[in-house]
C-alpha cells in the first residue's frame, strides 16, 4: 500500500483489507483537505453512501450504500502476475548456520549455495503447468515478455477473485502462454473492449473458460469469442446475462455452456443458442425459466434444435406445467436431466410419482436427477402411466382396437407419448394381427425384426409372439421391419 496513485486509477480494482472495490473518483472532497478515492464496493453493505457528499455527486453507485471515500494509502492496487506467483509458490532466502542458503519453494526447503538458489527456483517456475493465484491481488500482466520467460509451460490458471479490471490485461497474460488450456477469471470485474477482438493465436489452445460474476454481457461474449477457436467449456454464471443474439461463426466447438443464476434468461432466449452443433451440456440452474418449447417439431417428432444436447440442468426455475416436460421428449439426444426445485416437482407432491411421470414422458432419458434409470424402472413407470391415464384416454376416444382408436387432440397434446406406449405394450402376436389385416397377409407368414439408430448395422429379430414390443426395448425412432 502506498500514497502513490496510478495514472489510470479510474476504473482500477482495489483491495482494502480483503474487501474488493472499483475506483470511480480521485480528487478532493471539500471541506476535508487532501486527496480521496471514491470507490464502489463489491459488497454494498460495506459502504456508506451512493457517491454523494453534502449534496455533490462525485460518482454513482448501483446501490445506495455501495460507495465510500477512502485515502489512497489504505489501498492495495495489486501486483503483477509473476510477483503473485512468486508470492504464492515463492522464493524465500534464509541463511543456515553453515553459511549456505536455503530457499523455500511452496512448503519444500531446498538447500543451495550462492546463485544456485535462483537457478533452482527459476527451473521450478519453468516447469509449472498448473497455477492458482486465487485472491492474490493480481492486477496486471507485468513487464512485457516476463511471463513467457519465467513460466511458459502453464496450462491451467485459477485467477479468480483478483484485481484485474480489463479483458485487455487478460490477453496480455494469455498471449505469453501458448499452452494455456484452462482459465478461471471468476469475480474479476472486467471491462470488455469491443474495439478489436483478441487474435485467435492468443487463446489458440484454450478449452475451458470460467467467467462467473465478471459482469460480462452476451454481446461481449460473442465479440471476445472470435479469439477462442477451440473453446469447449464456457461458464457464465451470475452475470445478469440476456441472450440477445445468435452466435455466428463463434462458439461452434462449445460442448458445455453454463448460464446458472442469470435471472433475465427465459425459455424463448434459448432459441438463440439452439443450433450450436456440438453443445452436449447446458446448465440453466437458478434462473426464472417458466416454460420450454420447440415449435419446429410437432407431436411425436424430434426437434432440430440442440442436436447434440445430452445433459440438461434446469434446477431452481419456475417450470410448473407438464407441457415443458413433454417438449423435452423432442430433443433427439437428451439422456440426462436434472429438474429439482421447480413448482412442478415441489410442494406436497410424491417425489417418486413425479419421477415416474417424467420417465414415462421422456423416452430416451437414461439419468434423472443424477440417478440412473434402469430398464425395469422405465417399464414400471410406463406401465403405471398407461394405467393412471387409461380412463382419460378412453373418454377422449382412445380404443384398444386400432381401427377405433381416435383420441381427441386435447388428450394427444397433454400425453404425446401415450399412443406410443400403448403400441409398445402390444404383444408381437397382436402387432402381427394388425399387420395381417393391413397387408392382407396371413399371420403365420409374417416375420418381424427391428433396427435402432443406437445399434447401427444390427437387426434384432422379434421372435417371441407372447412378449410385448417393450420387452425388446423398441423405442420411438426405431424401424420395425416386416417380411413375408
Amino acid at each position: 500500500m502506498s500514497d502513490s496513485v496510478p495514472s489510470d486509477v479510474i476504473g482500477r480494482r482495489i483491495d482494502v483489507n480483503g474487501e474488493l472495490a472499483t475506483v470511480h473518483y480521485f480528487g478532493s472532497v471539500p471541506p476535508i483537505t487532501g486527496l480521496w478515492l471514491g470507490v464502489e464496493w463489491d459488497n454494498p453493505q460495506r459502504g456508506k453512501h451512493d457517491g454523494s457528499h453534502e449534496g455533490i455527486v462525485y460518482f454513482k453507485c448501483r446501490h445506495p450504500t455501495g460507495g465510500s471515500f477512502i485515502r489512497p494509502n489504505r489501498v492495495n492496487f495489486g501486483v503483477d502476475f509473476i510477483t503473485a506467483i512468486k508470492n504464492r509458490y515463492g522464493l524465500e532466502n534464509t541463511k543456515q548456520e553453515d553459511g549456505n542458503e536455503m530457499i523455500v519453494i511452496g512448503n519444500k526447503p531446498v538447500e543451495t549455495v550462492g546463485f544456485d538458489s535462483i537457478k533452482k527456483f527459476q527451473s521450478q517456475l519453468n516447469r509449472l503447468q498448473e497455477v492458482s493465484v486465487w485472491s492474490s491481488a493480481v492486477s496486471c500482466a507485468g513487464n512485457k515478455g516476463e511471463i513467457a520467460q519465467t513460466c511458459p509451460n502453464i496450462r491451467r490458471i485459477d485467477l479468480s477473485k483478483n484485481l484485474l479490471s480489463s479483458w485487455n490485461e487478460v490477453t496480455f497474460i494469455a498471449d505469453q502462454l501458448k499452452y494455456l488450456e484452462v482459465l478461471n477469471l471468476s469475480e474479476n470485474k472486467l471491462k470488455f473492449s469491443c474495439d478489436s477482438p483478441s487474435p485467435s493465436c492468443t487463446f489458440s489452445a484454450l478449452k475451458v473458460l470460467v467467467l462467473n460474476r465478471t459482469g460480462i454481457t452476451w454481446t461481449e461474449v460473442l465479440w471476445c469469442a472470435q479469439g477462442w477457436p477451440v473453446l469447449e467449456e464456457l461458464y457464465l454464471a451470475s452475470n445478469d446475462i440476456t441472450i440477445s443474439e445468435r452466435p455466428t461463426d463463434v462458439l461452434q466447438t462449445l460442448k458445455l455452456l453454463d448460464f446458472s443464476n442469470n435471472h433475465s434468461i427465459d425459455g424463448d432466449q434459448l432459441f438463440q443458442i439452439a443450433y450450436l452443433p456440438r453443445l452436449e451440456q447446458l446448465i440453466l440452474s437458478d434462473n426464472r425459466i417458466s416454460s420450454l418449447h420447440f415449435p419446429d417439431a410437432g407431436i411425436g417428432c424430434k426437434t432440430s434444435m440442440f442436436p447434440s444436447l445430452q445433459y440438461l440442468v434446469i434446477n431452481g426455475n419456475q417450470i410448473s406445467q407438464w407441457s415443458s416436460i413433454n417438449e423435452l421428449d423432442k430433443l433427439q439426444s437428451l439422456q440426462s436431466l436434472s429438474c429439482t426445485q421447480n413448482p412442478l416437482t415441489e410442494g406436497n407432491k410424491e417425489l417418486q410419482t413425479i419421477r415416474q411421470l417424467i420417465i414415462a414422458k421422456i423416452g430416451h432419458l437414461k439419468i434423472l436427477n443424477k440417478c440412473e434409470i434402469f430398464p425395469e424402472e422405465r417399464r414400471g413407470a410406463e406401465l403405471d402411466y398407461r394405467k393412471t391415464f387409461g380412463n382419460e384416454w378412453k373418454k377422449a376416444g382412445g380404443h384398444q382396437d386400432p381401427d377405433k382408436n381416435k383420441p381427441n387432440n386435447e388428450f394427444i397434446i397433454a400425453h404425446p407419448r401415450y399412443q406410443l406406449l400403448c403400441l409398445k405394450s402390444m404383444t408381437i402376436q397382436k402387432v402381427k394381427g394388425l399387420l395381417s389385416r393391413l397387408l392382407k397377409v396371413p399371420v403365420s407368414d409374417l416375420k418381424l425384426s427391428y433396427e435402432s439408430p443406437k445399434m447401427e448395422g444390427r437387426e434384432i429379430e422379434l421372435e417371441n409372439d407372447q412378449q410385448p414390443l417393450q420387452f425388446y426395448s423398441v423405442e420411438n425412432g426405431d424401424c420395425i421391419l416386416v417380411r413375408w
